[in-house]
């Protein structure tokens, strides 16, 4: 055995966009364990719920995470009209999903960007972003937010979005696509790419499953499990299969990554193509009672939403349990054994997002 030393990664460094600290303990250039240390970032969101009444929450809740606000919203809403037991319109149905898949998409398309930036590939990186302009375009069209949207509520949406407007957006993401296969075919097939990613992190299907892996760590590993398959949320109407890879490793978690991308598109046009006229929201009123638990399709996995009611405007308990959470295990499983330039791809092939697990 070697002489072992520790060395602190994160929670600053320069390919890590969320604050993450591993303590590595090292045998010459291999990791032999790795100890994380979260907690850097403490913002009380949930505590709001004391404060702030059940339909101003939603607002609070599309700030857990910025990347993907749009579903944090849209699931809180979800939970609350489990609550109220209201159904919500079929317009709105639709249209939630046309924006929950586009953030999957402005999601996938910024980590792409951050993963060819970790391994120093910086025009792959701006032609990951450049594309990622285009859908956050859309939001600002439709929304009026690029980042925080604030137009889920509960028992609908706050705006429509108008038929012409669905065409352009069908329209501009079926021009993107020869431009994305152009992206992803540098990121299959180009040799630097697969030298840096296959074979690294390699996780069988029960090791992941084991582990509590979620969304395209599962789906990489082999495991077809995604919650947009349950047939809720407007996604019964919708010809949908999971995507998922055999690798098990970064390469395969890629792979997914960027299927998924094409697949949201498929998923968009469908909800457009079967959009209903009518109404987007179902008014609710008075003040909830009793407890909903709601899982959902985050980018990064699978979600879960629980709320407990009391009969007042204000909820008793407000609680998420986001995918990188139940990925931080993971990952700690893949890094033993690895080298320590292999780290920063290790922990960005989770797609962190730590504001999101830390409310």
């Amino acid at each position: 055995m070697g002489k072992r030393t520790v060395v602190p990664f994160g929670p600053q460094h320069p390919v890590l966009p969320e604050p993450i600290h591993l303590d590595l303990v090292l045998e010459d250039e291999k990791v032999v364990e790795a100890i994380p240390s979260i907690g850097f970032v403490h913002r009380g969101l949930e505590k709001l719920v004391e404060k702030r009444d059940y339909q101003e929450m939603a607002y609070v809740s599309e700030r857990i995470c910025g990347i993907c606000s749009f579903v944090h919203g849209h699931g809180y809403c979800e939970t609350l009209e489990g609550l109220f037991q209201v159904e919500v319109p079929d317009r709105a149905k639709f249209l939630r999903i046309m924006w929950g898949e586009l953030s999957r998409m402005h999601s996938h398309l910024l980590w792409l960007g951050l993963m060819a930036d970790a391994f120093g590939f910086e025009s792959l990186f701006m032609q990951a972003w450049r594309l990622r302009e285009k859908i956050l375009d859309i939001f600002e069209q439709t929304t009026g937010g690029r980042i925080i949207h604030s137009v889920c509520k509960v028992g609908g949406l706050w705006r429509d979005v108008p038929e012409d407007m669905l065409k352009k957006i069908v329209e501009t993401l079926e021009g993107m696509e020869g431009e994305l296969q152009e992206l992803a075919n540098v990121f299959l097939k180009d040799y630097t790419v697969q030298k840096r990613t296959q074979g690294l992190g390699k996780m069988s299907a029960e090791e992941a499953f084991e582990c509590g892996a979620m969304g395209p760590m599962l789906r990489g590993s082999g495991v077809a499990m995604d919650m947009r398959g349950l047939g809720q949320s407007g996604y019964e109407h919708l010809k949908f299969d999971p995507v998922v890879e055999q690798g098990g490793d970064c390469y395969a978690r890629t792979n997914v990554r960027i299927r998924e991308v094409f697949q949201s598109i498929d998923l968009i046009k469908q909800a457009i193509g079967l959009m209903p006229e009518g109404s987007i929201e179902n008014k609710v009123k008075g003040s909830p009672e009793g407890e909903c638990l709601v899982r959902m399709e985050q980018p990064r996995g699978q979600v879960i939403y629980y709320a407990k009611a009391n009969g007042t405007r204000h909820l008793e308990r407000f609680r998420v349990r986001t995918p990188t959470f139940a990925n931080i295990m993971p990952l700690l499983n893949m890094l033993p054994g690895c080298d320590l330039a292999d780290v920063p791809i290790l922990v960005l092939t989770i797609d962190p997002c730590i504001s999101c697990t830390e409310r």
